[in-house]
């Protein structure tokens, strides 16, 4: 396990000018695109950060009044009475408390960038159009897994209808989302607006070849997988569009240099790394009512998660026979479900994803040091990190 950290940055898509995101970065805006107005370059400055927790909930209280802007749409009213009534439900759903991390990156990236927190509001609009956007994956994420709830309420295909009823809506819905998110970037009236959206279209590209992996690999048996596939699967699924877009697209619109954006992507690798493995962490041994879902679906589907590979990787080949047993996709009871977790923490999964999480959040630590400093931003940076190796939900 000591070359686990290597295996994180091993499994990462190499920059390269035809397959990594980043290359689309340095085209210039088309000579066509309009400045932004006047209104629009008002520098709107949240409070200097003093730690991630306050400064966090700035940007959630920001970006839900942006978001609510960004969901009346009035040129839909006219289309149809029933549209009209879901897409209030819609509202709601987008609405509900969540830590809004990305809203959050995306000023972070924008203010590392500029070497300054202040941020016009055509900032704040892309920065609530990549929420909006996370919310279109939640949607068909959770139609994919079957899932119930979502931030403490229904899954929004439970809302919608029963059965396949609800789960097509919601399919429906998460692509109307989809094409309002990428409206309002484009829209959004910053220079590098274009570029920055055409960088966040690459990485959904990506995050779908992390979706498409994640629900194809529980049919495969355990013994043809490794860790490799769930870091693969970490990294295009959570910390690519996650946390590296994000942080990547707010230097982008602030012009930073190919520096700057260099060392943001490699600390949004290790941050969304240590996310998504403390993610799995939390799948098996949270607690359903923090973290705002259920914590036995990674098991009931299947998931091949870290902790999981982890754990078979060491295990003897009787406990590797009954993992495979337990691990094949469908209902399980609780003697299952509790069993499948003593299996994991007796044969070191958990104990190896905290190790992983650690050496990620240092590696991200390493290249913080590096970065300019910007009104507190770098220690309100520290505190997420210190965040991520404790949270609950």
């Amino acid at each position: 396990m000591l070359t686990l950290v290597a295996a994180v940055q091993d499994t990462m898509p190499t920059r390269g000018t035809s397959s990594a995101p980043y290359s689309v970065m340095k085209e210039r805006k088309s000579s066509t695109q309009a400045e932004a107005p006047a209104a629009e370059q008002q520098q709107q400055a949240p409070p200097s950060p003093v730690d991630f927790t306050s400064w966090a909930k700035t940007v959630q209280y920001q970006t839900q009044v942006v978001l609510h802007q960004i969901l009346e749409l009035e040129d839909e009213r006219h289309l149809d009475p029933a549209w009209n009534k879901v897409l209030e439900q819609v509202r709601s759903y987008s609405l509900r408390p969540s830590k809004r991390i990305r809203p959050a990156l995306v000023l972070v990236g924008y203010a590392l960038g500029r070497g300054d927190t202040r941020a016009p509001s055509g900032l704040w609009r892309f920065a609530a159009a990549t929420e909006l956007l996370h919310t279109f994956m939640l949607i068909h994420d959770d139609v994919a897994d079957q899932a119930d709830t979502r931030r403490g309420g229904a899954a929004l295909h439970k809302m919608l209808g029963e059965g396949r009823l609800g789960e097509n809506l919601a399919i429906v819905i998460g692509d109307h989302l989809y094409g309002r998110s990428l409206e309002v970037m484009l829209g959004c009236n910053l220079p590098e607006a274009d570029v920055a959206t055409r960088y966040f279209l690459k990485v959904c590209r990506y995050t779908a070849a992390g979706q498409y992996m994640d629900i194809r690999l529980p049919h495969q048996p355990l013994a043809e997988l490794s860790i490799y596939n769930a870091l693969r699967v970490a990294y295009l699924k959570t910390a690519l569009y996650g946390f590296t877009a994000p942080l990547v697209c707010g230097a982008m619109l602030s012009g930073s240099a190919p520096e700057i954006i260099n060392k943001l992507e490699r600390f949004g690798r290790y941050v969304g790394t240590a996310y998504q493995l403390r993610d799995d962490l939390l799948g098996l041994y949270g607690q359903s009512s923090v973290v705002g879902k259920p914590t036995d679906s990674d098991l009931a589907q299947g998931k091949r998660t870290f902790p999981l590979l982890a754990a078979y990787l060491r295990a003897t080949p009787e406990a590797r026979q009954e993992m495979e047993t337990l691990c094949i996709p469908g209902p399980k009871d609780e003697t299952m479900l509790q069993r499948a977790r003593e299996l994991v923490e007796i044969h070191g999964g958990r104990s190896a994803t905290e190790r992983i999480i650690e050496r990620s959040t240092n590696a991200a630590a390493r290249i913080l040091q590096t970065l300019p400093e910007a009104g507190g931003l770098k220690q309100m940076l520290r505190d997420l990190l210190q965040m991520l190796m404790i949270r609950e939900a």
